[in-house]
């Protein structure tokens, strides 16, 4: 990103902390001047001590002194709370905007790369930019003005001195420009190491049972640890040119602090300038070196805080679904689709629909068998538009589904598919999902339906037991039948059954499709299945031929 725009961006996401914002740099102008005012005191005490007459009592300055120190001390501590707090509201504000955001995006932007990248982003550099932007950007204005008023002030004592103090600045920046330029490279380097650890991390903790079953342990350790090790050299890169920086920059500066020092002392001896006025300047020489040395490590900290910047916004930038639910609610659709002449591929592959037609009406129930990549899961995620057709139209209704808000659309299908999707809560949660507001009764009645209830109530807490990550505390049949009463209890018009009893033992299944045949008669059904048992449930069978044979 351009660096204008850059900080304009950052200036978009710290706006809702313009107040702790303010009152930080507030609190830190406070803190410069008071710097400032801290060298011009010295010498007055300085002159006291050692000049013939002093405008100021020793004891008065000593006092003023402790009130200035007290005053910094306060300054820089209110300083550190209201940016940290605006640092912490930031980050808070902006993983809820990217969590939303990715919510809305589609299927394919995550299909097109590592989640550990995705994850990367909210762990690494949302947090990097709010520290950013609360902290080193902000004080950047006034470590400009410090840097500003030690010149003029040392203007004011010794013109010659105050140039030569002046005329090193420029040679420092361009230090910090040179060794600066190989921090962002690193940072790109560090958060692309990140995001496959993160990714790997992940894969290993989901496929743990087949790690387990076939003793793979060591291998996993051996490519975390390679990735790992990549991790530390890069940030071990990092930190030693990040930590060379800045004292690298503070030495220049001290050298150029004793070159004052010498022109100063030659000044003396010529009686240009005061023992007290000496005492001043090297004063505020020093207090010259803290905001340079400062801009140093806020250069370093931009590298990588545009590396970061960059990465979210490429994130901000993808076009999400709309998802916000209508104004004025959609009647219950009839159940009607047809798949129109329609045809896909998923990207660099074969296509796996071909002018493919189905007609399927309202109150039917169809099932779709087929070898695998038929693309009977395909027509599903065709129905639900998680995916688009590169030609021909499904219609819903008679009424296309381009034409139909999102919302409403998927509101209007019940959705059990081949993989099971749990989370981390109870079971009563976990049903309950299927549709807002649903109370215990309609639960029960849902869970009754997917022959789950039997079982629920024999588990140590019945419908308040905790089922884990991904219901990992449960029979793969469970999950399912948790599943499936989810998709009951939201009534869709449509519901689609995507291998929904393949781990049903045949007695559960019996049972299932016995209770099923009166309750799905008032609604579309495709079912997905090679099991016999489960196409006698259907008025329609279509077998699916692969799209290349």
């Amino acid at each position: 990103m351009k660096t204008l725009a850059a900080f304009d961006q950052l200036r978009s996401f710290a706006a809702s902390q313009r107040h702790w914002l303010a009152a930080g740099m507030a609190a830190t102008a406070v803190d410069t001047f008071t710097a400032l005012a801290l060298p011009w005191f010295a010498g007055q005490f300085a002159a006291g001590l050692f000049g013939p007459s002093a405008a100021w009592n020793p004891s008065s300055v000593l006092i003023l002194l402790a009130v200035l120190f007290a005053v910094q001390a306060l300054s820089r501590f209110s300083a550190t709370y209201s940016f940290g707090r605006a640092s912490n509201g930031m980050a808070a504000e902006l993983r809820v905007r990217m969590h939303d955001h990715l919510q809305a995006l589609p299927l394919a932007y995550f299909q097109a790369r590592r989640q550990g990248d995705v994850l990367a982003v909210l762990a690494y550099d949302l947090p990097r930019i709010s520290s950013y932007t609360s902290g080193p950007l902000v004080g950047v204005p006034l470590q400009l003005l410090a840097a500003f008023g030690a010149v003029v002030l040392m203007w004011k004592i010794d013109w010659k001195v105050a140039a030569l103090a002046a005329t090193c600045v420029p040679v420092l920046f361009l230090v910090i420009k040179v060794v600066g330029r190989r921090l962002r490279p690193i940072a790109t380097d560090l958060y692309d190491e990140q995001g496959k650890a993160f990714a790997l991390a992940e894969e290993h903790v989901t496929m743990l049972p087949m790690i387990k079953a076939f003793t793979r342990e060591r291998e996993a350790t051996n490519d975390y640890t390679k990735l790992n090790n990549n991790i530390a050299r890069l940030e071990a890169k990092q930190q030693l040119v990040s930590s060379a920086m800045g004292p690298g920059v503070q030495w220049l500066a001290s050298m150029a602090l004793i070159a004052i020092l010498w022109l100063a002392s030659d000044r003396v001896g010529a009686g240009a300038l005061s023992t007290a006025a000496l005492v001043t300047l090297l004063l505020y020489a020093a207090a010259l070196a803290r905001p340079v040395s400062g801009l140093a490590d806020f250069y370093g900290q931009t590298q990588q805080a545009k590396a970061a910047l960059a990465r979210v916004m490429a994130v901000f930038s993808a076009k999400g679904e709309d998802m916000e639910p209508e104004s004025v609610p959609v009647a219950r659709a009839r159940g009607d689709i047809h798949f129109d002449d329609v045809t896909f591929a998923y990207p660099e592959r074969p296509a796996v629909l071909t002018g493919f037609n189905l007609n399927i009406e309202a109150g039917e129930t169809v099932a779709l068998t087929g070898e695998n990549g038929a693309g009977k899961s395909t027509l599903v995620h065709l129905l639900l538009r998680l995916i688009e057709p590169q030609a021909g139209q499904i219609l819903v209704d008679q009424k296309p589904l381009t034409d139909w808000h999102l919302h409403s659309l998927r509101s209007q299908i019940g959705l059990v598919s081949q993989h099971v999707y749990l989370f981390n809560g109870s079971v009563r949660e976990n049903i309950a999902w299927g549709r807002a507001g649903a109370s215990g009764a309609d639960v029960e009645r849902a869970a009754r339906e997917a022959q789950a209830h039997d079982f629920v109530t024999l588990l140590p807490e019945g419908y308040e037991t905790m089922i884990g990550d991904q219901g990992v505390r449960l029979s793969g049949g469970q999950r399912q039948r948790i599943a499936l009463a989810r998709a009951l209890l939201k009534d869709p018009p449509i519901l689609v059954l995507d291998e929904a009893t393949s781990m049903f033992d045949p007695e559960g299944e019996a049972h299932f499709i016995a209770d099923c045949r009166e309750g799905l008669r008032k609604r579309t059904v495709i079912i997905i299945t090679h099991r016999p048992a489960a196409l006698a449930l259907a008025d329609r069978v279509i077998r699916m031929p692969r799209a290349n044979h």
